[in-house]
């Protein structure tokens, strides 16, 4: 259930409080730890939703052995790493065992290191986190630690998955890079440099630019340079309030380039693109929407669509987080933290979709297969924002093409 400090826009969501267990069952809280307001709050909210409902889907009274209850404490951290903190400290002090968060890399990279002192302090009282979106990958290589694991593809896998595609488009001669000035948006540049250099050294790379996270209203004057440049192509890490506002610019001054990136789709950024960026905007992401790849992935998505008529599901890595954790507290026949991760280390899962992943041991990073995924209007069933507009996947880089090698020297706790 939710707890006080968060119940605006969400009271009506009995679905997040509705686990029916017993007065004898355990209790687990879960804190999510995101901006909740200001201007990536769709974001954090969208995540709280989708969390609640996975959880009364996957855990609560149902799938856990011995059944428990969790309790979903909602903690808006601004999308600060500073809030962040003291946020993870409430979380501790109403004694939550799990922190889930992903929306900022800057906040990922606060609280994880935060997390494993605190859990090297506090031998009683550990915590375990799992990141479902926040994708530098320094978080899984030199900054790794046991307590971080990650459900999404790192900014890395994700670039190898896009350049994939742009090799083969012999169409693309100019590329310009465009990112938001933090830890992600500088490891998106850096990777696309890198394997576009590696894939297609013929393409030349005409502007690479980062800006103030979150505070751009209009981006005019940085997509007048795109379209003075001549690029044939945008990649761009931008996500929330940044994403919607570049693509509003883009259709603005009508720029034609091609656009690849990382979050182009729901919380108002499909229906900021629309149909100036029909099948030219993509996005590499685990989704499954259009078309659905099974039975049991399309049971869900009806349920969700029924039980929230007025928003997207957009983190499909949400349901695979939840599922893996209470698989995880079967395996570990305990929800403590420390027997939790262990029991997630090398785990191997199919998802509701049918694909197979692994919770690589030596850096917790989730290895998946990507799709690229086009924005249209055609063949699409599970649109965004009300708009008529969708993502469809166009190609599915696998697993075997998506894994990277890691530099994490993990260190493991010895009980």
């Amino acid at each position: 259930m939710l707890k006080k400090q968060f119940k605006s826009g969400l009271l009506g969501l009995a679905i997040l409080g509705a686990a029916a267990t017993s007065a004898s069952a355990e209790t687990v809280k879960i804190a999510l730890i995101e901006g909740l307001s200001g201007p990536f709050a769709a974001n954090g909210q969208a995540a709280l939703r989708e969390f609640g409902y996975a959880i009364d889907q996957f855990i609560n009274g149902k799938n856990v052995d011995g059944g428990i209850k969790v309790e979903l404490i909602g903690l808006d951290n601004k999308t600060s790493p500073k809030e962040s903190l003291i946020q993870l400290k409430n979380a501790i002090g109403q004694g939550a065992s799990y922190v889930l968060q992903g929306n900022s890399s800057g906040v990922a990279n606060a609280l994880s290191a935060a997390i494993a002192k605190h859990n090297k302090r506090n031998p009683g009282q550990r915590i375990m986190y799992l990141n479902y979106a926040a994708v530098d990958p320094a978080l899984t290589n030199d900054k790794c630690n046991f307590w971080h694991f990650r459900f999404d593809g790192n900014a890395d896998m994700k670039m190898s998955a896009i350049t994939e595609v742009i090799k083969d488009r012999k169409d693309i001669k100019k590329v310009y890079l465009i990112g938001q000035n933090y830890s992600f948006g500088k490891a998106v540049a850096a990777a696309a440099v890198k394997y576009l250099h590696q894939k297609r050294p013929d393409i030349e790379i005409v502007g690479n630019e980062l800006h103030p996270i979150g505070k751009v209203k209009d981006f005019t004057p940085y997509v007048t340079k795109i379209k003075a440049s001549g690029a044939d192509a945008v990649i761009t890490g931008n996500w929330g309030s940044d994403m919607v506002n570049l693509a509003r610019s883009a259709n603005a001054i009508g720029l034609k380039a091609d656009f690849f990136t990382y979050y182009a789709a729901g919380t108002g950024i499909t229906a900021a693109i629309g149909k100036g960026g029909k099948n030219r905007v993509r996005v590499v992401t685990e989704g499954w929407h259009n078309p659905t790849k099974t039975q049991a992935w399309e049971n869900y998505m009806e349920a969700f669509h029924k039980n929230f008529p007025n928003n997207d599901l957009i983190y499909p890595r949400v349901v695979n987080a939840i599922q893996m954790l209470a698989k995880a507290m079967n395996k570990a026949k305990s929800t403590k933290p420390i027997k939790v991760a262990m029991a997630m280390e090398g785990m191997k899962f199919t998802t509701l979709a049918g694909d197979d992943l692994v919770m690589r041991a030596s850096d917790h990073q989730l290895q998946m297969p990507l799709n690229i995924e086009v924005h249209t209007d055609e063949g699409i069933k599970w649109d965004y924002d009300k708009s008529g507009f969708g993502t469809r996947v166009e190609r599915t880089i696998s697993r075997a093409n998506t894994t990277l090698p890691t530099t994490c020297k993990m260190v493991r706790p010895k009980s």
